[in-house]
């Protein structure tokens, strides 16, 4: 039992902090582009000197004019140059992010200086949810689990072997998968409650430590009123009684060197399926913590300075 606990935290940590990946990011909406009222052609109506009809007039305005027609042209039409007021490419989804904890993991639902934000609509959930799970770095993770798994001989039911193996790595994917999308994509979606952590920032280490730690119980609501949070615990609760009840191992009789018929007792009891949920909810809680003090770390390392809550004045590169 606690060997098979030992994996699940790993198996739990591993999903939000061992993710890192080439994932395809969401495009945000286009905003507005510039108004077709502005002709590109305006730059021929100059001044007197430019349209005397001459020889060499044309010779000489007309590059001009072109050139101005091409930056206008080019702002609308060329692929390489973004239009003002559109998102660049590798944006992420509105309201979520394209941050990496440590660089590497993904930490796409947490939002520094969020304010007033607009809610995630139920596909933006799932969308934003299924790029974190579904990272390729999740697979070789998993197979990393396993490994110690295998090599711990957890759930002895599954026994050893490329089959007792394949039988590890299904499990510890599944467990991921199930708890992500319930706690952060179905649960959610249901009870109209955002599944982000949206980062505090402010006062000393003991006060941002407190409101990490309450975001578990506390949330925000898609009205944007604080809630408590039924997504993480009833959803972590449903994904550990599926996990425990319909695919771990039951009882079985296993041949092992000493013992031909040695009894391995099930995995499925309710003393077990409460392990599961609370591993992960203590496991939730230090990954928020976590996510709480990152900018300050990602700004350390970076030697960025802190971006003020409204400010639209870009920091200059270093």
């Amino acid at each position: 039992m606690g060997e098979s606990l030992f994996i699940k935290v790993g198996a739990r940590l591993a999903t939000w902090f061992a993710l890192a990946s080439l994932c395809t990011v969401l495009s945000v909406a286009q905003r507005t582009t510039p108004s077709s009222s502005q002709d590109p052609s305006a730059p021929a109506a100059a001044t007197p000197q430019e349209t005397t009809p001459s020889q060499n007039a044309p010779s000489t305005q007309a590059p001009a004019d072109n050139d101005k027609k091409g930056q206008v042209n080019g702002q609308e039409k060329t692929s390489g140059t973004t239009p003002a007021g559109t998102s660049a490419p590798d944006a992420p989804p509105a309201g979520t992010s394209k941050d990496r904890l440590f660089f590497a993991l993904p930490n796409f639902l947490s939002l520094e200086n969020g304010g007033k934000v607009p809610p995630l609509t139920t596909k933006q959930k799932f969308a934003v949810v299924a790029r974190g799970t579904f990272d390729p770095v999740q697979f070789p993770w998993w197979a990393f689990l396993a490994s110690i798994s295998q090599a711990n001989n957890s759930e002895p039911a599954y026994g050893q072997g490329w089959e007792g193996y394949g039988k590890r790595y299904v499990t510890t994917a599944a467990d991921s998968i199930v708890e992500n999308f319930m706690a952060q994509a179905i649960f959610p979606s249901m009870l109209h409650q955002d599944p982000r952590f949206f980062q505090s920032g402010k006062g000393g280490f003991v006060h941002r430590s407190a409101y990490a730690v309450s975001r578990i119980f506390v949330t925000r609501g898609d009205s944007g009123r604080t809630q408590f949070n039924y997504s993480e615990i009833f959803g972590s609760a449903t994904a550990a009684a599926i996990s425990t009840f319909s695919y771990h191992p039951r009882s079985t009789f296993v041949s092992t060197p000493t013992n031909p018929h040695l009894f391995i007792p099930s995995d499925r009891t309710l003393e077990n399926a409460a392990s599961v949920w609370g591993t992960q909810v203590g496991l939730d809680t230090f990954t928020i913590f976590l996510k709480e003090f990152w900018p300050d770390i990602h700004r350390k390392m970076s030697r960025k300075p802190r971006v003020q809550t409204g400010s639209t004045t870009p920091t200059p590169a270093p």
